[in-house]
């Protein structure tokens, strides 16, 4: 399922960055650098957290900012826009050149404190906010919102439509059954799974292990991948947990870890 080299036309997903909640991130126990993807010839960077532009550039192999085609906030959490401004400003170079597409929802960029900047919003070529039941397009890249995520903040997944499946990114939420129908069809599923367990005294509107097996049971991808992990996930080994799932489910899981890279021809 890894990524074969830079040099090949295949779409891929690299995890930069596999941090959840706010201690993992500000410990910086796992990278909170986001997810850069290539679909339909397209660079997408999805989530970008602290720490995001240092990561592009840190490793053997580049991700110059320069190239993004798209960015994509999920939603406003610092631990998944806190490098959106600076990236964009990369991305458009330095504002100067008006290109690329930024989508997010409304509270990200219009609200009395939005997280991504004026100058920044207005250097895009195309700001485009996300809706529940959204369809979106930049130039031959399609995806959608299928449906609008319960969580703390205006939070939406990604359904991408690629030309050998579909691609799923089911961000932060507590869980429901309407996601299995929202996400049906689905074959490569990417899950925010903070949580190995709930937490007895407190609601945390995040997936832990059961709402993840519940999510691979109904949903059926060819392959699931766990990542944006908390303490009690890190804790207990996400590799192990994996394999545990995968046992359970009868489908293949893998838990991401920082720079995993895969190859879609690969697992589609």
């Amino acid at each position: 399922m890894f990524f074969r080299g830079w040099g090949v036309l295949s779409d891929w997903i690299k995890f930069m960055g596999t941090a959840g909640a706010r201690f993992v991130v500000s410990k910086q126990l796992r990278s909170s650098a986001g997810i850069w993807c290539y679909f339909k010839g397209k660079n997408i960077l999805i989530d970008p957290g602290p720490g995001t532009l240092k990561t592009c550039f840190s490793g053997d192999q580049v991700l110059n900012p320069e190239t993004l085609d798209v960015v994509i906030l999920s939603h406003r959490h610092l631990d998944h826009s806190t490098d959106v401004n600076v990236i964009v400003e990369a991305m458009t170079h330095g504002t100067f050149d008006r290109r690329g597409f930024l989508f997010a929802p409304a509270d990200a960029v219009d609200s009395h404190e939005p997280v991504v900047f004026s100058h920044v919003r207005n250097s895009v070529e195309s700001l485009q906010v996300l809706k529940e039941n959204g369809s979106y397009k930049a130039g031959s890249l399609h995806f959608e919102t299928p449906i609008r995520h319960d969580h703390t903040a205006e939070t939406y997944g990604l359904k991408f439509y690629l030309d050998r499946g579909c691609a799923s990114f089911i961000t932060d939420t507590k869980f429901s059954e309407s996601l299995i129908d929202k996400y049906e069809g689905t074959d490569l599923m990417v899950m925010n799974v903070l949580l190995k367990e709930p937490f007895p005294d407190k609601e945390i509107k995040h997936l832990d292990l059961e709402a993840a097996r519940k999510l691979i049971e109904g949903i059926k991808p060819r392959l699931a991948v766990m990542t944006h992990f908390g303490l009690t996930m890190l804790n207990n080994d996400p590799g192990l947990l994996a394999e545990e799932l995968s046992k359970k489910t009868g489908t293949e899981v893998v838990a991401a870890t920082d720079g995993l890279t895969i190859d879609l021809d690969q697992v589609l």
